[in-house]
């Protein structure tokens, strides 16, 4: 949509706003017309605005999780457990 591209500053998130930039642009007869335009362009301000959003939270997320995720420490050698098996205890 060139409108859209040429003038993005003019447009935002309110539908009748959108309205009003539209008729400053161009002229528009039919108002069913003028309305869907400027509902698609507030649905596409909306959606850009919400992915940006959605990314952002991802990037952060992702900066989060190694530092949570610290490699542990092995367990000393000296801690292992040895289970006895039902064929020792037979014998005993």
């Amino acid at each position: 949509m060139e409108v859209l591209k040429d003038k993005r500053d003019m447009f935002g998130v309110d539908f009748d706003k959108n309205k009003e930039a539209l008729n400053q642009i161009s002229t528009i007869r039919s108002k069913m017309l003028r309305n869907e335009l400027a509902g698609y362009i507030t649905k596409f301000i909306k959606n850009e605005l919400r992915n940006e959003e959605m990314k952002t939270k991802a990037v952060e997320s992702e900066e989060e999780v190694p530092e949570e995720t610290a490699p542990t420490q092995p367990e000393p050698a000296s801690e292992h457990v040895v289970e006895e098996t039902p064929a020792d205890k037979v014998q005993d």
